[in-house]
């Protein structure tokens, strides 16, 4: 057990607390002393009297959880540890139950040096405001011995659920059974942790499931599940035309992103999933609200209207679609990053519920998901989102100036929600474009995103423009 000495001489680094959860390198920026100190600061932030915690394959996860439970118990709060899980079987936890703490430790995407930490709230909300991340990384790395937490009289209980019914039957209420049809799908788990879900949840449904890297195993033999880059969806492509099946699933090692791929292997943005759920649900539930973040927004704010829906752009990242989602009482939320929040889901993203509700689509709808997306890719082409690494952050905000510099002039929008964004012309006028550039605040990334009304030459060649700018900063 550490002692607050060892705990507060060791150090502290406070970049790994990003704006919507906690990344970082193991062990020089997590360790036990490290996530020690972060719990404390959350114990004193938020004061909770229980916390339930899910860890994903990495080998350095239980050292996370370890040092996390003994904190907690010390102080007294009652920790349910989930075992191995997906981040939405946290947030399902919190959100369906009395837990007032869900910790998630995971870095999904990330190198395999990486770990982290996804944290929501009692009800499952997210930590923003004064109990937001950047508050109590402040408060962890000013911390002395006085802010320590006070060792508790009773230490708190632990406990261990491994029973998954619950959470199981939330995602099975997400379709009508009987419309679903025979469907052949191939699903890449990547080795992460969805390959048990899957597996347990498909029981219940018609479907024939072609698994690929089901087994987690947190060596990553297949390397880091993170479709959204083009060399990382071979696998999938391969597994959906080797078997003909009628669309394929990949997701990230936490399972909290889900991917496409229609039935002749080729990848969906998952810009035009937004616009595809979205459709879906105001189908069932017209004129309510969907929200959407702000990189790429003119083919979503067409199928919401389209659909007699209210459209709400929001900023990117998990904190904030689920806080727009509360503020405006939409039902759905979306992120071309491939996250999807559902009202019905607390608020929360999911991973598995998206796939459910493609699967009833095609079942239902008599085409195929290529039939269901190729509108939508046709009228608003991109090239997908691009990255490109700048590990500065003074660089990064000189190559966005550059950009403002170079093209804000002819602008006939202009918009900061997110990073800075550039419109030129509107969303139904041939050749206009669109463009979205911002820092990730995950990774050491300046991510590059553009759209046009139907040409997709258009879109390559500002991609190409653009990205010889950004390049120069490098």
């Amino acid at each position: 057990m550490l002692s607050p000495t060892q705990v507060l001489q060791a150090p502290f680094d406070a970049a790994a607390v990003k704006a919507y959860d906690i990344r970082g390198t193991v062990p020089d920026q997590l360790n036990a002393e490290s996530v020690t100190r972060l719990t404390w600061s959350l114990i004193n932030t938020l004061s909770p009297k229980s916390c339930v915690i899910g860890w994903d394959v990495r080998p350095h996860s239980p050292m996370i959880v370890e040092a996390m439970t003994n904190a907690l118990l010390d102080a007294g709060i009652d920790v349910t540890h989930l075992g191995l899980a997906g981040t939405e079987e946290v947030y399902h936890a919190v959100g369906a139950g009395e837990f007032e703490l869900g910790a998630m430790i995971t870095a999904s995407h990330n190198p395999i040096e990486y770990n982290g930490i996804k944290l929501v709230g009692k009800g499952a909300t997210p930590l923003i405001g004064d109990i937001g991340l950047p508050v109590v990384a402040k408060a962890a790395a000013q911390m002395t011995t006085s802010d320590v937490p006070a060792k508790a009289a009773t230490p708190g209980s632990l406990n261990q659920v491994s029973d998954k019914t619950a959470y199981l039957d939330k995602l099975s209420e997400f379709v009508d059974l009987g419309k679903l049809k025979p469907l052949k799908i191939a699903i890449n788990s990547g080795n992460g942790v969805s390959g048990p879900i899957v597996d347990a949840l498909t029981r219940r449904l018609p479907f024939d499931i072609v698994h690929v890297h089901p087994q987690p195993d947190g060596d990553f033999p297949n390397g880091i599940p993170n479709p959204i880059i083009p060399e990382k969806r071979k696998d999938s492509i391969d597994a959906v035309l080797a078997n003909d099946a009628d669309f394929g699933v990949a997701f990230d090692g936490d399972f909290d992103r889900c991917f496409f791929f229609d039935e002749t292997g080729r990848y969906i943005e998952g810009y035009y999933v937004v616009g595809l759920l979205a459709k879906a649900l105001l189908q069932e539930r017209p004129g309510a609200s969907i929200a959407y973040d702000a990189r790429l927004i003119w083919n979503s704010e067409q199928v919401i209207a389209k659909a007699g829906g209210k459209p709400v752009i929001s900023k990117s990242g998990h904190t904030f679609l689920k806080a727009c989602l509360r503020e405006h009482g939409a039902i759905y939320g979306g992120e071309m990053s491939a996250h999807h929040y559902f009202a019905d889901f607390y608020n929360c993203d999911s991973g598995m519920v998206p796939w459910l509700l493609v699967a009833q689509l095609v079942s239902t709808s008599g085409q195929s998901l290529s039939q269901l997306v190729d509108e939508m890719i046709e009228a608003f082409p991109c090239p997908g989102e691009t990255n490109f690494k700048l590990a500065d952050a003074n660089a990064q905000q000189q190559a966005i100036a550059a950009i403002r510099e170079t093209y804000a002039g002819s602008a006939s929008d202009i918009a900061e929600i997110d990073g800075l964004s550039l419109s030129f012309g509107d969303a139904v006028t041939p050749g206009s474009w669109r463009m979205n550039v911002r820092s990730s605040n995950t990774e050491p990334l300046l991510r590059l995103n553009i759209e046009t009304v139907g040409d997709k030459a258009l879109a390559d060649a500002k991609l190409s423009e653009i990205g010889a700018i950004i390049e120069r900063f490098q």
